[in-house]
């Protein structure tokens, strides 16, 4: 299906960008990604080196090539040059700045990024059609859960109204969405935006709160609950959104032309979410047990004494629940993984990664 096709992901020291295309790499066949990422200090850059290195080594094994080009997609010279060069097939923006919390005291980085860099990308789409060629097949897009804002009906659907953002992030990715549907229709631009809930695993995000937990609780600090723990998350295992992207990348909106003679907009939208929302007490519950279980934390560390039931934050939601109905009919696909499972894969590459090392080193020194 994606078979010898030259694709650029964005964001592709990320989090999802980075096992997006492991995955591609080591399953798809004469498939070139180019990867581009600015590797900004948003969150510790080690992280995203660990990743992009593991990418670059993976090339040895791997059935497809990569190219790692570090910028920033809100340069338009260097995002028209990209294009130019390769001439891609699909294009999968997840370069974004992330973060609720830090949209409130830091919203330039979110007008730059989500805004100005993703207005770029669909003027490099929209210019790859230009002098009659076959230019870009198929625009995915991240979109984020967070569009819901604080919508009462559950589960969240992408046929419900989002018009009431509750923080910048979510204000700039339901923007992302308006401006695909403009470019779709204009430019008959197929375009797929996803709309991921809660994404957590291995090597994830420490912003997030699987993660900062985790650095917490082994430093010997109180974790924060918010809304005295009376919030759901609907938490989705990294493998099964890199599973989703890929089905998605496959199969772009058929363009059709309406009775008017227009381009009727190739444009759909997805939830992609485990359907199953966590409790947050249920989840630090999980948690301690497998981080325990996998000694990162001590058997009898007291987890009660470390714990801080607060209010809600500003910009924050009480739930978050997706509805995938669509994502099961059109790819006969929903996420698989369970939560326990999910947090016991990251609790032992959180011990290999932070404490082996330490471990050994000390075992050397007795």
């Amino acid at each position: 299906m994606l078979k010898g096709k030259n694709i650029l992901i964005t964001g592709a020291a990320g989090f999802i960008g980075a096992n997006l295309a492991m995955e591609l790499l080591n399953s798809e066949k004469d498939i070139n990604v180019v990867g581009i990422d600015n590797m900004n200090e948003y969150y510790d850059v080690s992280l995203k080196k660990y990743r992009l290195d593991k990418l670059l080594k993976s090339q040895d094994v791997s059935v497809g090539k990569f190219e790692f080009i570090k910028g920033d997609i809100s340069d338009r010279e260097l995002i028209n040059s990209i294009f130019e060069k390769n001439k891609f097939d699909i294009v999968v923006n997840l370069a974004a700045q992330a973060g609720v919390r830090y949209s409130i005291t830091n919203p330039d980085a979110y007008i730059e990024s989500n805004l100005i860099g993703f207005y770029n990308i669909l003027e490099a789409c929209r210019h790859s059609y230009d002098d009659g060629a076959k230019g870009v097949t198929h625009l995915v897009y991240a979109s984020s859960s967070s569009v819901y804002g604080t919508n009462k009906k559950v589960p969240y659907s992408t046929d419900d109204k989002v018009d009431n953002p509750v923080s910048l992030y979510a204000a700039t990715k339901k923007s992302n969405e308006l401006m695909a549907h403009a470019y779709s229709k204009l430019y008959n631009i197929p375009s797929t935006g996803l709309r991921f809930f809660t994404v957590y695993g291995p090597a994830g995000r420490p912003d997030m709160a699987y993660f900062g937990f985790t650095n917490k609780l082994r430093e010997g600090k109180n974790i924060e609950i918010f809304n005295y723990g009376n919030c759901k998350r609907d938490f989705t295992y990294i493998d099964d959104i890199v599973e989703g992207i890929k089905r998605v990348m496959g199969k772009p909106p058929e363009r059709k032309t309406g009775e008017d003679g227009l381009p009727v907009p190739p444009y759909k939208l997805y939830n992609i979410g485990n359907g199953h929302p966590e409790n947050l007490l249920e989840f630090v519950d999980i948690l301690q047990q497998e981080l325990t279980e996998a000694k990162v934390l001590p058997a009898d560390y007291d987890f009660e004494a470390h714990k801080k039931l607060v209010p809600m934050q500003p910009g924050d939601v009480p739930v978050t629940f997706a509805d995938t109905t669509d994502l099961e009919r059109d790819f006969n696909f929903r996420p698989q993984v369970n939560l326990r499972d999910g947090l016991k894969e990251f609790a032992r590459w959180y011990y290999d990664y932070y404490m082996e090392a330490a471990d050994e080193q000390d075992a050397n020194l007795r």
